[in-house]
């Protein structure tokens, strides 16, 4: 075959206040914005990503789309190490982020239950087993 893949480019993620979905991209994921899609004036969309400038995440004003996902996992970020994922842990409780802790996933170590502000779960996982914590 030719063709071939080698990542991905971003993911777009429908939400109902690009704002207040943007603002908590930044405090809880730590990303930053990089570009703004302003449509007649009105702010429709905000690109994202990592420190390191590896994740790109797009936000996307569709707040009917944003309600359909609510309680649905469509993203499951890496995390290098169980060290790493307790540390997310860690900040996303000092953040008081609500969360359902660690669990063992199918390929490793997962934490679940964050929801962005619509409801959308993100998922961090590690491809390390670790111990149970």
């Amino acid at each position: 075959m030719d063709a071939t893949l080698n990542g991905y480019h971003h993911v777009k993620l429908p939400v109902t206040d690009v704002e207040r979905s943007r603002d908590w991209c930044v405090r809880v994921l730590g990303m930053r914005a990089y570009m703004d899609f302003v449509e007649d004036g009105v702010l429709m969309g905000v690109a994202l990503c990592d420190a390191g400038g590896t994740v790109h995440v797009a936000v996307r004003r569709d707040p009917e789309r944003a309600a359909a996902l609510s309680g649905f996992d469509p993203i499951a970020l890496c995390v290098p190490t169980v060290a790493d994922l307790e540390a997310w842990r860690r900040r996303l409780d000092d953040l008081g982020e609500r969360h359902d802790g660690i669990i063992t996933g199918h390929a490793g170590r997962v934490l679940v239950g964050l929801r962005d502000p619509d409801g959308i779960e993100v998922r961090l996982y590690t491809p390390e087993s670790g111990s149970d914590a």
